[in-house]
């Protein structure tokens, strides 16, 4: 099987999944589930954010999830309990569609690793 097809069908099955325990069923798109991996790295899972907690939740999630290309390194936890990464390398530029299948990939690369897809 191609590496594209592959991802898509991994990232068809995330998405169904993810969006039928998160969103009663509606379609998750790619920024909520960036969101959903924000959450679960900082592990504060039942409390409420602000709009401003929300973009770092974002930003929490595409440092871990390009943390393995070599992005970004876990740097520490703040006392507040929010993690913080540091940026080794520049991202390169990117077009619309290159972001989003390199995103896609990092996140099917994140659910494979924490085992919730195959």
């Amino acid at each position: 099987m191609a590496r594209d097809e592959q991802l898509r069908q991994r990232w068809d099955e995330l998405v169904r999944f993810l969006s039928n325990r998160f969103a009663d069923g509606e379609e998750l798109d790619l920024d909520g589930i960036i969101y959903l991996i924000g959450v679960q790295e900082l592990g504060q899972l039942h409390r409420r954010f602000r709009k401003d907690d929300k973009v770092n939740l974002m930003h929490i999630a595409i440092c871990r999830l390009l943390e393995p290309f070599g992005y970004y390194e876990f740097d520490y936890i703040d006392e507040e309990g929010w993690p913080h990464y540091k940026m080794l390398e520049q991202l390169p530029p990117l077009k619309a569609g290159e972001q989003s299948v390199l995103m896609k990939e990092a996140i099917v690369h994140y659910f494979l690793e924490k085992e919730v897809i195959l």
